[in-house]
């Protein structure tokens, strides 16, 4: 048994913790509770209790990590239930992978763990050294992919395991990342690598069958060959295939099913089924030897489109595609004779097998050359990765894995300068030649008894015990006919030989060969090419067992040129079900694969080895005096080692190197010493506790007689305290009474006070308000003289003001329209009122009439007579006039309604005349710059005139001299809306000639040319700031104004600027340089985007009015030419933005160029920072190792490295940056989103590394990230301004370092991690963080147990979900800002620094604005020069 090789316990006491083996669970552990002699017994955890000897029983590691190690060279103990139970703690926390030195053992979860493969996961590890990261397919595949780079040499990945244990998915996960690292597009826009997984459907459809251990099983071996070319890209690729299983096709055992091809074809859609005449797969003989013909969770129809689809991908047309008609002929022929017979059944079924098989397997190989065609190949490649996806190929390559494990062994050794001799290995030639040799081995009496007819399976099974009876390797079962039993280096095999002749035989019938040769299916004949005339005579012998090996020498041939790399593949359970862990299914696996067996390479030299400081720090307390007298670690462990007597151990240069056994026997005297200590800490305790009971005795005897003598003096404080309160209350009693007599006097006289103070205000405040009214009417009568001025002004600028004009016709229009409603209102109401007063007189006569009437009749008799008719038409009439009178009244109402409309339509007419007023002051402003713009170009046109009329006599004509016609300004083509404007003279020019007129052109031309070299030459030199504004920018952009390039059609300028940025920013190293461009490009598109709009945005709309807040930017760009007096220089200033101009086609371009060149320049700066502090973070995010304490009791310390050195260098690179930033006046927008980014940046490594990392995740690392997150906090502080929001970006890696510093963790439930704790971490980095945590000072433990299973079930539920299932955080390299937040940040921020500089200086406005107003007219000037 390996078992063997391991050192037995030794020193076992009673409390050790041990391993036992077990007939079910493999291995055991429990606690020694009593020794006799040999006999040991052991309470398991199981709670059964066992006796076994000490020589059967292995020490337990009390200090292993609860989560395993990353490599199982690190145990303590390395042996079989350490390995096993390393391999299950991890399987446990879903870490499905592991190192054995450098073989990689994966053990397959059968669940979906998308987080592990995604991108980001393979940026990580990408150039990371091999075993620095935890565990991984990718760093597997990119240690061959470095050392192919670097040493020219090719390699190959030997994945390899049994069925179900995830070979070809480990596969799928290298191909990826070669593709990752390698990958180049190639022709028909899909690239090697993709090609090369395109095939895995269709390789999988005819190569893939279910077994009774996996559903997908690959049933033939399968060499990716990955060229690369010189640079490291991948230049082409082949498939090689191996060792299909043909048998296959022909027999098929239940519950396993026949390849996935057959089913899918059945699954097809009804045309095809009609065309290629199939069915049912129950009604095929092939298919119907099994029960199984569908697969839990597969589809065959939708499969079976996927196939096809991937056929077409890789270049497999229709026509080739239709193999049913070759698949299903029966084809009957003799052997010896060529004419057709009727064969026995039995004999035809042979033949037909034979044929079937014969074509699957031609059709796979055409399949597989086919797929290698479409990929492509590259013949001058030098160097490639192979990935080889085959089972058993330990038993051919065992020599060859346990030599590169025996030599990485012997390689540490030498680095460490430790004497070695050669360490002896198993070598199973001895099998090797069992199997194989010729004549004598096992496949060579196979094809021999397979040549003979009458051969049968027992007779070959007594040719072999009459051959190998006595080989040592070779055994014959007890009570067994025909099995026979064969001794391999990993245990014993018993192979039956019922089936080994039905199997092994592979006719090649030459009939069958002319056959399909002549078939009138191009493709089928193309199958069979014909064959040499002396072999198409007779049937050629051939055998599986031959073919194979010949495959197999192939195959090593062709790894014997590569250097190996080695996974293996481990399936956890047969029921291929996750979270099931068998340990004797796992183990027997281990040791088929070679994993035990370099374990015990590695227990033969020296299995155990420790850091210095890991060893003084675990054993220093069996000598604590050696600590005392040593200096350094590695004096403190030969003392050590020395005083506890320990012999065959040796020194490297960083590690103690011990014998197996060793540690077992240090660990012995450890728990030895740290008994006595238990006991001595015991006493202590108990002394400690008694004592403490008598003192609280006491101090409770002294309390009680404290309290009684206190409420006895509280009595007699009482009885004080009320007497003295009593006094108190009678003189505050006596105070109030005198004190409200007072205040109400005092409050009546005050009363009477205001009152007559209020009056005479009163009277003062009218008198006051007469004579401002009185002030206003002077005034109002004064304004006759400033409206002559008024419309003085308005004829100067009639031609300027004609949409003034245009709204005051308007304006005259309705006042007229008013005043003449008005009239008619005002008639209506008269001729109203007139009628209201005729009536009420003829009313009043009416009523005279009838009173004289009433009087005139004589009283004849006493008898009264009344007319009621004339009476009744009297109040007739009444009730007219009285309905006339209210009609009149409404009417009037109605009018004294419109009245009031008309006076507020009056109103809002005076408003308006008032804003004309204030158009007027705009107008008059661009008025006076079209005077002094007129005035320049006089001038410059009087200097043309001269040089052009030397020759040419003009005579006077006005003040004004014509303007000469103009060719080009400045680069570009002036537009005609232009020269449309310009001034006329009143007496016409004579015309130059054509030879001086040309000349002048020409010279004109050339002086543009000459002023933009000049503006190149003076902005590409670093010309520095003036009062914190970019020199260069604001240059260019008053020469670019100057000359009228916004609106030129045609220009060079723009391109000659942008040529002169670009290659100004070429030393994109430099910060400084990149700073001063960054301040001068967001500066200049800035003003670009306050003065540019596009031509006919305006429309026909009237020019809006200019923004009232003025900025500094506005009005350094703006000259104030004129003289506007003081009354009006604060409306001047604050109207003197930045100029508006309709821009053409070149400045809306260049505009978009100079903001590509900002982004650009800005992520030159934040890429530099980030590539400064890369390699700070990886030494940021591991504390420096020192020795428990960190310092010797001598006091000289171990550690060597500082532990703030690196973040002060973080800082110190912030700073630097900060400041040359600060010093180039770059925007603060700019400044807050690089930190922002940078942070962001330095959260995403941190955190990443945190939890790929497992050293990483300890107590003290993180007491150690959280001092130096500290500092940067007190940064951010200090640079609040800048970087104050960046902090905010730390949230990940804040979070996750203060859960690791926090004490009893095991206390803390779930929801107390999610809601107060690290509410912003997910479920998947919270478990990854709590399952790799251990306490490397205080041994605490992690979460408890049922914290970890609520965050596991919460993780099964979100598996399907990739994007919530990813633990890493993603870099955001985009620029974090738009052109339009750029322009208004720095709008915002001019205000406020013009605001402060105005009350920094404390000066009026209107100082402040002359102030500005002269240096915009240096600047002006400057432009111009």
């Amino acid at each position: 048994m390996l078992l063997c090789y391991w050192a037995a316990a030794v020193g076992l006491v009673v409390g050790s913790l041990v391993w036992l083996e077990d007939p079910y669970e493999a291995w055991v552990d429990g606690e020694v509770v009593e020794i006799k002699g040999e006999d040991i017994k052991v309470l398991c955890t199981s709670g059964k209790t066992v006796v076994a000897k000490a020589s059967n029983v292995y020490a337990k590691d009390a200090e292993a990590p609860p989560c395993g190690v990353d490599d199982m060279t690190k145990l303590a103990y390395l042996h079989e239930p350490g390995v096993l139970q390393n391999l299950r703690t991890r399987y446990d926390m879903n870490e499905i992978y592991t190192y054995t030195g450098n073989i990689l053992i994966a053990v397959n979860p059968f669940r979906k763990l998308p987080h592990l493969y995604d991108s980001h996961m393979m940026a990580q590890y990408k150039g990371a050294a091999f075993g620095e990261l935890s565990p991984h397919p990718f760093a597997v595949a990119d240690a061959a992919y470095r050392l192919m780079i670097n040493e020219g040499v090719s390699q190959s990945i030997l994945v390899s395991g049994e069925s179900g244990a995830g070979k070809t998915e480990s596969t799928k996960l290298l191909m990826r990342y070669l593709a990752y690292m390698g990958g180049r597009a190639a022709a028909e826009g899909r690239t090697v690598e993709q090609q090369v997984l395109e095939s895995n459907p269709v390789l999988e459809a005819f190569g893939n069958a279910k077994t009774v251990r996996n559903n997908n099983s690959s049933r033939f071996g399968k060499f990716v060959e990955i060229q690369f070319d010189q640079s490291g890209r991948i230049s082409g690729a082949a498939i090689r295939t191996y060792l299909l299983e043909r048998s296959r096709v022909c027999q098929v055992s239940d519950p396993e099913r026949n390849y996935h091809c057959f089913y899918m074809l059945c699954a097809a859609p009804p045309e095809d089924l009609q065309r290629y005449k199939l069915g049912n797969p129950r009604t095929f003989h092939y298919l119907n030897q099994s029960n199984c013909y569908e697969l839990d969770g597969v589809d065959d129809s939708k499969e079976y489109i996927a196939t096809r689809r991937a056929m077409d991908i890789v270049g497999i047309s229709s026509d080739e595609q239709a193999l049913e008609d070759s698949l299903c002929k029966r084809v009957i022929v003799t052997r010896d004779e060529t004419i057709t017979k009727w064969l026995d059944p039995e004999f035809a079924a042979v033949s037909r097998d034979a044929l079937a098989k014969i074509v699957y397997s031609r059709l796979f190989d055409w399949l597989v050359d086919k797929i290698n065609s479409s990929i492509g190949q590259d013949p001058e490649s030098k160097c490639l990765i192979g990935v080889l996806d085959i089972y058993g190929f330990e038993s051919f390559k065992t020599n060859r894995c346990l030599t590169a494990c025996l030599q990485r062994k012997q390689e540490e050794y030498t680095k460490e300068e430790i004497d070695w001799s050669y360490i002896e290995f198993v070598d199973n030639k001895d099998v090797l030649d069992l199997i194989e040799k010729k004549p004598g081995g096992i496949i060579a009496l196979l094809d021999e008894a397979c040549m003979f007819p009458r051969s049968t399976h027992e007779t070959f099974a007594q040719k072999l015990y009459q051959t190998f009876k006595n080989h040592k390797r070779f055994s014959k079962p007890k009570l067994a006919r025909s099995d026979f039993t064969i001794c391999h280096y990993a245990g014993d095999v018993t192979y039956q030989t019922e089936l080994f002749l039905d199997k092994n035989k592979d006719y090649v019938v030459a009939e069958h060969q002319a056959l399909l040769n002549a078939s009138k299916c191009s493709f089928v004949s193309g199958l069979f090419p014909p064959l040499a005339e002396e072999s198409s005579k007779q049937s050629k012998f051939s055998s599986i067992g031959s073919r194979f090996k010949q495959q197999l020498q192939a195959l090593l041939e062709t790894l014997s040129a590569t250097e190996p790399h080695y996974i293996r593949c481990v399936k956890p359970n047969n029921l291929l079900k996750p979270a099931i862990f068998e340990n004797k299914n796992v183990l027997q696996q281990l040791r088929c694969g070679g994993v035990m067996e370099a374990i015990r390479i590695s227990c033969a030299g020296y299995p155990t080895r420790r850091p210095f400081d890991e060893f003084v720090d675990r054993f220093g307390i069996l000598a604590p005096e050696v600590l005392d007298e040593s200096s350094n670690e590695v004096t403190a462990c030969k003392r050590l080692l020395d005083k506890v007597g320990l012999k065959g151990y040796q020194i490297g240069k960083t590690k103690i190197f011990l014998r197996a056994g060793q540690m077992a026997e240090l660990d012995a005297r450890r728990s030895e010493v740290l008994g006595r200590s238990a006991s001595i800490i015991q006493r202590k305790v108990r002394s400690y506790l008694s004592r403490r009971c008598f003192i609280m005795v006491r101090q409770s005897a002294i309390q009680i007689q404290a309290a009684c003598r206190g409420q006895l003096a509280r009595q007699v404080y009482e009885n004080m305290r009320r007497e003295a309160a009593s006094l108190r209350i009678q003189r505050c009693l006596r105070m109030y009474f005198a004190r409200k007599a007072y205040t109400d006097l005092c409050c009546s006289a005050i009363s009477i006070q205001t009152g007559m103070r209020g009056m005479a205000a009163r009277d003062e405040l009218r008198f006051r308000r007469q004579t401002r009214a009185a002030i206003v009417i002077q005034a109002a009568r004064e304004t006759g003289a400033l409206q002559a001025a008024k419309n003085k002004l308005e004829k100067q600028v009639e031609e300027l003001t004609w949409r003034l004009q245009l709204e005051k016709r308007m304006r005259a229009d309705m006042e007229e329209a008013k005043t003449q409603e008005n009239a008619k209102l005002q008639s209506a109401l008269q001729e109203m009122q007139l009628q209201f007063k005729e009536t009420k007189v003829m009313l009043v006569k009416e009523r005279e009439a009838a009173k004289k009437a009433k009087e005139i009749v004589p009283v004849i008799q006493e008898v009264p007579v009344v007319d009621h008719a004339m009476l009744d038409k009297l109040k007739t009439e009444n009730e007219k006039l009285k309905a006339l009178v209210g009609s009149l009244e409404q009417k009037i109402d109605e009018t004294e309604k419109k009245f009031e409309e008309t006076n507020k339509i009056s109103e809002e007419r005076l408003k308006q005349a008032l804003e004309a007023e204030s158009r007027i002051v705009e107008l008059k402003t661009a008025m006076h710059r079209l005077e002094e713009k007129f005035s320049d170009m006089e001038t410059e046109n009087q200097i043309l005139r001269q040089q052009s009329l030397l020759q040419t006599p003009v005579r006077k004509t006005s003040e004004r001299p014509p303007i000469a016609t103009q060719g080009m300004e400045n680069g570009h083509h002036v537009n005609d809306e232009h020269k449309a404007k310009e001034p006329q003279s009143t007496t016409p020019v004579k015309m130059f000639g054509t030879e001086s007129d040309s000349k002048f052109r020409r010279s004109h031309i050339e002086r543009q040319h000459e002023n933009i070299d000049a503006l190149i030459s003076c902005v590409a030199n670093n010309i520095g700031f003036s009062h914190g504004k970019p020199v260069a920018a604001f240059t260019i952009y008053k020469c670019l104004l100057h000359w009228k390039s916004f609106e030129a059609e045609r220009t060079s300028v723009f391109d000659r600027l942008i040529q002169m940025i670009g290659s100004a920013i070429e030393n994109e190293d430099n910060n400084d340089h990149m700073s001063y461009w960054l301040s001068n490009t967001s500066t200049l598109l800035f003003l670009l985007q306050r003065s540019l709009k596009a031509a006919g945005a305006s429309g026909t709309t009237p020019n809006k009015k200019p923004s009232s807040a003025a900025s500094l930017f506005g009005r350094m760009t703006m000259g104030f030419r004129s003289s506007p007096s003081s009354s009006n220089l604060a409306a001047a200033a604050a109207l003197s933005v930045v100029r508006q101009v309709e821009a053409k086609y070149p400045a809306l371009l260049f505009k978009q160029q100079l903001a590509a060149f900002v982004e650009k320049i800005y992520g030159i700066i934040r890429d530099n920072l980030k590539k400064e502090l890369s390699s700070l973070l990886s030494l940021c995010i591991q504390a420096p190792r020192t020795s428990k304490g960190g310092v010797l009791r001598s006091g000289r310390s171990f550690g060597k490295d500082s532990p703030a050195s690196h973040w002060q260098n973080i800082i110190d690179n912030l700073n630097i940056l900060l400041s040359t930033l600060k010093q180039n006046f770059v925007p603060p927008v700019l400044i807050q989103k690089i930190f922002t980014q940078t942070f962001s940046y330095i959260n995403v490594q941190l955190f990443n590394s945190l939890l790929l990392r497992r050293e990483c995740c300890t107590f003290s690392n993180g007491e150690y990230v959280k001092a130096g997150l500290a500092e940067l906090e007190l940064w951010c502080c200090q640079a609040k301004e800048y970087a104050g929001a960046s902090w905010d970006e730390l949230k990940h890696i804040r979070q996750a370092v203060g859960f690791l510093v926090i004490h009893q963790k095991y206390r803390i439930s779930y929801d107390e991690i999610t809601n107060d704790l690290c509410p912003i971490l997910s479920v998947q980095q919270l478990y990854r963080i709590c399952t790799l945590y251990w306490d490397d000072n205080y041994n605490t433990r992690s979460v408890s147990p049922g914290v970890i299973s609520s965050m596991r079930v919460l993780m099964t539920e979100d598996s399907n979900d990739a994007g919530s299932s990813s633990f890493l955080l993603d870099d955001n390299s985009g620029i974090p800002f738009s052109i339009d937040d750029l322009s208004n940040s720095l709008q915002r921020e001019i205000l406020w620094v013009f605001n402060q500089r105005r009350n920094y200086l404390g000066i009026q406005p209107s100082s402040f604005y002359k102030s500005e107003a002269k240096e915009a007219q240096a600047s002006h000037l400057f432009c111009l020069k």
